[in-house]
C-alpha cells in the first residue's frame, strides 16, 4: 500500500469537533491522558505524545487488553518479547505477570519504542512498523526494491494491518500533541 497523508489537517478536525459541541473534555474522554507520570517517565527520546498514541492504538487504555495472539497490558506487548525487554532493562525481578501492571509495561513499551528508534534512525514510521509487524519484517521490506526503493523509508507497507495502524498512531499522536500543549490535569 502506498503511503498516503491524512486528507484533513489535525486541527481542522479538532476545530470541527469543537464546534460540534464536543468540547475539550469530549475529545479528552476520546482520547484519555491517563498515567501520565509513567509515560513522561518512559519515554525517554521519544515525545509522549506518541507513547499515548500507541496506548490508544494498542489498547484503547485498557489495562487488561489481550490480542487473540496473546499481547498483553496497554502497550500490547507479547510474554516473549516482554521477558527479553525486562532482561535488556536489568529488571532482576520482572515475573511474567509484572506486564499487566500500567507501570512496567509503559516502561517495557517505551524501552522498547527508544529501542526501534535507534535501531531505525529516528524514523518513527519505521519505529511503528517495527512495533506493530517486528524489526525482522521491516528489515526484510527495506531490502526488498518492491517496498523501499532506497533502503532506508518504506514506499510500500505490504502487510495492511501495519499499514492502518501506522496511520491510526499518526493520527492519535497529532491529537495527542495538541491535548497535551493544552492539559494542566494531575496524573491520571
Amino acid at each position: 500500500m502506498k503511503r498516503r497523508r491524512l486528507r484533513f489537517p489535525i486541527i481542522l478536525i479538532i476545530a470541527l469537533l469543537l464546534a460540534a459541541g464536543v468540547g475539550f473534555m469530549g475529545i479528552r474522554v476520546r482520547f484519555p491522558v491517563h498515567h501520565m507520570g509513567y509515560v513522561n517517565t518512559h519515554a525517554g527520546n521519544i515525545d509522549p505524545s506518541w507513547v499515548f498514541a500507541v496506548i490508544m492504538a494498542e489498547s484503547g487504555f485498557r489495562e487488561n487488553a489481550e490480542s487473540p495472539r496473546g499481547a498483553q497490558g496497554l502497550m500490547q506487548i507479547m510474554p516473549a518479547t516482554a521477558e527479553w525487554l525486562a532482561g535488556l532493562m536489568g529488571l532482576r525481578e520482572f515475573k511474567p505477570e509484572d506486564v499487566w501492571r500500567p507501570d512496567v509495561n509503559i516502561a517495557l513499551g517505551g524501552f522498547y519504542l527508544n529501542r526501534l528508534l535507534e535501531t531505525f534512525g529516528g524514523d518513527m514510521r519505521l519505529v511503528l512498523a517495527a512495533y506493530n509487524a517486528g524489526q525482522g519484517n521491516v528489515r526484510n521490506w527495506l531490502a526488498n526494491p518492491e517496498y523501499s526503493a532506497d533502503g532506508q523509508t518504506l514506499d510500500v507497507i505490504p502487510f495492511p494491518e501495519t499499514y492502518h495502524y501506522i496511520n491510526r498512531v499518526e493520527f492519535n499522536q497529532r491529537i495527542y500533541a495538541f491535548i497535551l500543549r493544552f492539559y494542566s490535569g494531575e496524573n491520571e
